[in-house]
């Protein structure tokens, strides 16, 4: 076999052995789609030094959330939910097809719609969602780097956070920090500050589910508990691009004031967004046609599947 018929998955450590093995139900589906064209699977690591060995093999890859090293390249990522996935040629998720898109809720099957958006709040979250109020707060759920403005971003997060305290002078903001980051010294200080100059702001450790659930709409740089909070009615402001940005208030292209303050009231079409993003846009590998949506998929980047 050609070199050049081998797609090498990328993966950590745990992720590869678990897809070496078969027991990953995504990457399985693609690696059937693969070999059904005759190319060969294999499996590497993903660190400096797994990209320059891709860099330097003749045949392809694929990379989980990471970029892709050459045009023979793509990046695969779950939408923010299993079993939901995109095969794109940039990682930048706000430079994905999808998210240059347009979103017109007339062209989706409302009956559609209203049963996916039925099915995914129950599986996801039980009967939070039909319990669903607003109590007068703000839920704000920080990521990393907080006080650094990165070229997609609007504004720093601690910024942001200064933005919605100034735009939204009645409610309470509340804010958590992402489990997974790391926040330096200078970024505990900044945050501790910011909350003792200004009562309404509240660092809290619980789960995002309850705030998400009671809050009275979302502000986030492109955090996925903002997409999260669809699945509850919750409007949703962002300060930074991404893919699931069309019924959301863009501080980018509104400007900070008018976007927060138009928060309370905004009122998109979820059920239908919902369904045109995730079931329309993205590959559902739990579905009977999930190996032709990722052939053609493949197909669509020059891949010869």
């Amino acid at each position: 076999m050609n070199a050049r018929d081998t797609v090498t998955f990328h993966l950590h450590p745990k992720l590869r052995r678990q897809a070496e093995n078969a027991n990953h139900n995504f990457i399985a589906t693609v690696s059937e789609v693969l070999e059904a064209a005759g190319l060969v699977v294999a499996f590497d690591s993903d660190d400096q030094a797994a990209r320059l060995r891709a860099m330097a093999r003749p045949g392809r890859s694929m990379w989980l959330m990471q970029r892709p090293v050459n045009a023979r390249a793509l990046v695969f990522r779950k939408t923010y939910l299993y079993p939901f996935w995109h095969i794109e040629k940039v990682a930048e998720r706000w430079e994905w097809p999808v998210a240059k898109a347009q979103f017109d809720p007339g062209v989706v099957d409302p009956r559609k719609a209203a049963n996916f958006y039925r099915f995914w709040r129950n599986r996801l979250f039980d009967d939070a969602p039909r319990a669903a109020r607003r109590d007068g707060f703000v839920f704000v759920p920080l990521q990393g780097k907080l006080l650094e403005k990165r070229s997609f971003q609007c504004a720093s997060p601690i910024d942001m956070l200064k933005s919605v305290l100034a735009h939204d002078t009645t409610r309470q903001v509340v804010v958590t920090l992402h489990p997974n980051e790391t926040y330096s010294t200078a970024e505990q200080a900044a945050l501790a500050a910011l909350a003792d100059n200004h009562a309404r702001l509240s660092v809290q450790d619980a789960g995002k589910v309850r705030y998400l659930q009671n809050c009275d709409y979302v502000v986030t740089q492109n955090s996925g508990a903002g997409f999260m909070g669809l699945f509850f009615g919750k409007p949703l402001v962002l300060f930074g691009k991404t893919d699931c940005h069309h019924i959301g208030l863009s501080v980018a292209e509104l400007g900070a004031a008018r976007a927060i303050v138009a928060a309370p009231s905004h009122a998109p079409d979820y059920p239908s967004y919902l369904y045109w993003f995730l079931q329309v846009q993205a590959i559902n590998a739990g579905r009977p046609e999930a190996k032709t949506r990722i052939r053609n998929v493949l197909r669509g980047h020059g891949w010869p599947v």
